[in-house]
């Protein structure tokens, strides 16, 4: 067992950032704008939604519901991969790696690498497509960051970065921005004990509000990280998500990994049943539909993704191990 939780914390340090490391809370400075926003052209080979008659993914670097699909997308080390409830689909052109995807009302936004050959520069700042990446459009520091965390309210207009790195615009730390990216304000984080950052999760209509997954539990705000305080016991949280008022999170000890439903409103928590996980394969990415709640996915650390269509009453596999469990 001591080798298994070695491993498991080897994999959580990589979905985690240690806290002396990249926030001077200190430093929060004016309002920083960024370059100007425009589209960027990619391949110009012909794009198109192709059916995935085999899939074996040993990187997913995200997933969610983009409000103008009906799809669960999936961003991986090589573009995006969809299943629309019976068939996996996949793009044929401008596979790029996208990290910190974060799926909004009109489409989804991302953080990465672009494929190779594509003459995009490296890495792609904050970017943004509203047709199933057929088209990107720079929003924030292009050719300058790659953010392997950012997340967003539904609208897409309020956007949180843990930047690791200082750039020519901003320095390391977790900043926010309410104009789409136009201009960015350093979050104070006043209250925030926890050693590590993790994964962000923004509420869906209230873009002040957001929680945070650390090794010490989730901190919470509601006024864009400038003060924050401790919601849940001091376990290890993986990955979170909102829908509505509801925060869903996963955690990890006693040999357990658990989701658990947290209404933000009462405080009151829930167990949520999940198929049999091992301790060494913890969720990694959870997404809820915010056009329809009973739909939700999470993914794992070894490359399972699982889709409940009833509220977690029923769970379907729809990758192991990396590949697709449903046929075309």
């Amino acid at each position: 067992m001591k080798s298994g939780k070695k491993l498991l914390l080897a994999g959580i340090a990589g979905m985690m950032i240690f806290g002396s490391g990249c926030a001077d809370k200190k430093m929060t400075g004016p309002k920083q704008k960024t370059n100007q926003q425009e589209n960027i052209e990619q391949n110009k080979q012909e794009f198109s939604i192709i059916k995935s008659k085999k899939l074996n993914l040993s990187h997913l670097h995200g997933l969610g519901y983009p409000g103008n699909d009906d799809s669960l997308y999936i961003a991986t080390h090589n573009g995006l991969k969809m299943f629309n409830g019976t068939e996996w689909f996949e793009t044929s052109s401008n596979n790029n790696d996208y990290m910190g995807f974060q799926a909004v009302k009109d489409g989804f936004l991302a953080s990465g690498h672009p494929q190779k050959g594509s003459g995009l520069k490296n890495p792609l700042g904050l970017i943004q497509s509203t047709d199933k990446g057929k088209t990107l459009k720079k929003l924030a520091f292009y050719g300058e960051s790659d953010f392997h965390f950012l997340s967003a309210s539904y609208s897409g207009n309020e956007v949180y970065i843990i930047n690791e790195q200082p750039n020519s615009k901003i320095d390391a730390g977790i900043y926010y921005s309410k104009d789409l990216g136009k201009s960015w304000e350093k979050s104070k984080l006043t209250g925030f004990t926890a050693d590590s950052f993790g994964m962000i999760a923004v509420h869906p209509e209230k873009g002040d509000t957001m929680a945070m997954a650390t090794r010490n539990g989730i901190f919470y705000t509601a006024d864009s990280g400038n003060t924050m305080k401790a919601i849940t016991s001091p376990e290890m949280v993986t990955a979170l998500t909102f829908s509505g008022d509801r925060l869903y999170y996963c955690s990890v000890g006693n040999n357990t990994v658990q989701l658990k439903q947290l209404d933000t409103k009462t405080a009151k928590e829930t167990e949520v049943k999940i198929p049999f996980l091992d301790y060494n394969n913890p969720i990694t990415y959870l997404a809820a539909d915010l056009k329809n709640p009973q739909r939700m996915a999470f993914s794992t650390y070894n490359n399972d993704v699982y889709e409940t269509r009833d509220g977690g009453m029923n769970w379907t596999a729809l990758l192991q191990n990396g590949q697709n469990t449903v046929s075309p």
